[in-house]
């Protein structure tokens, strides 16, 4: 008899961290209010992969944008979504903040115009007005967009059009807009009756990004819920890869105020994008763009990548 309660004392003991785990909560602090460009999340949450993983995650949209990575290098939340290049200048300016993940895996930034009008290529907004919502790295990458074509910012003027990107353009006010997401504001103009055409950065000098990532302190860098996080979300990403109308049904169960027509579009326009491995570091990425941030100016140094980024488990 003895025995045997020895034993089931060890079984309940073996028991406890699972138990534990069951209420380890984190909250992601989102970059903007929710979008499809968040489809892993909410659908993890649908399929109940993060339950699964032992965890209770909160999503909290911003009543601020920019607050995020303030917050948490705070230590007010455990998880934000962040833009690849911004999170060079929080680490050059001191902040606390690693990535650990990869949310989009490529790109989402545009140069953008009126198909119907008279640019046709880079070359042709010499003279033109483009607006831009957010000034420092959109300028960088401008401005080596520009230079693919011999161009300058002193060949075109810059106008602050707010966050009013596609009104601004339809409305004729600016030649073109730098900021507009490729998933969304081409979608928005051609359901407003005015199609567009992008550049995109990438294809015109600048190294290849992340656009959406995952930032935490640099102090829970070993925290072991941030690997159960990461699995959670690589689940859901590949199924959303499998079944996307299935999982477009589930996000927008979550959230119907979501369901029409530019959301659903913009849903499958961005499944490519999402990162299918977001553990995953690409070590030479994170070093190039580093390197072309400070060739820009806008870091006094190129930083290690250990420096910003590092990988769970």
């Amino acid at each position: 008899m003895l025995r045997v309660l020895i034993l089931a004392a060890a079984l309940a003991l073996t028991a406890m961290p699972s138990a534990a785990r069951a209420t380890d909560r984190l909250t992601v602090l989102l970059e903007w209010f929710v979008n499809p460009d968040h489809a892993p999340l909410v659908v993890a949450e649908e399929l109940g992969l993060f339950k699964e993983a032992g965890l209770s995650v909160e999503l909290v949209p911003p009543a601020d944008p920019s607050a995020p990575p303030r917050l948490v290098a705070a230590g007010q939340a455990e998880i934000a979504i962040h833009y690849q290049p911004n999170l060079y200048l929080d680490v050059d300016a001191g902040l606390p903040l690693v990535r650990f993940g990869t949310l989009v895996e490529t790109p989402l930034n545009t140069v953008t115009v009126l198909a119907e009008g008279p640019v046709r290529g880079l070359a042709d907004l010499k003279g033109k007005t483009i607006g831009f919502s957010v000034s420092g790295f959109e300028d960088a990458m401008l401005a080596k967009m520009l230079s693919s074509e011999g161009l300058t910012k002193d060949d075109i003027e810059l106008v602050n059009v707010n966050f009013s990107l596609s009104p601004s353009l339809i409305a004729g006010r600016v030649d073109a807009t730098i900021g507009g997401f490729r998933n969304f504001e081409l979608t928005q103009m051609r359901l407003e009756g005015h199609e567009g055409r992008a550049f995109f950065p990438e294809e015109h000098g600048v190294p290849p990004y992340e656009e959406l990532i995952f930032i935490t302190h640099r102090d829970l860098s070993d925290d072991e819920r941030l690997a159960r996080f990461l699995e959670a979300v690589e689940k859901a990403a590949i199924y959303l890869t499998n079944h996307p109308e299935e999982a477009w049904q589930l996000f927008i169960k979550a959230h119907p105020d979501l369901d029409d027509e530019l959301n659903r579009q913009a849903w499958f326009d961005t499944l490519p994008r999402f990162a299918k491995r977001p553990a995953a570091l690409d070590r030479g990425r994170y070093e190039r763009f580093g390197a072309f941030l400070r060739e820009q100016g806008l870091i006094r140094e190129a930083p290690e990548v250990d420096a910003l980024a590092v990988t769970v488990r």
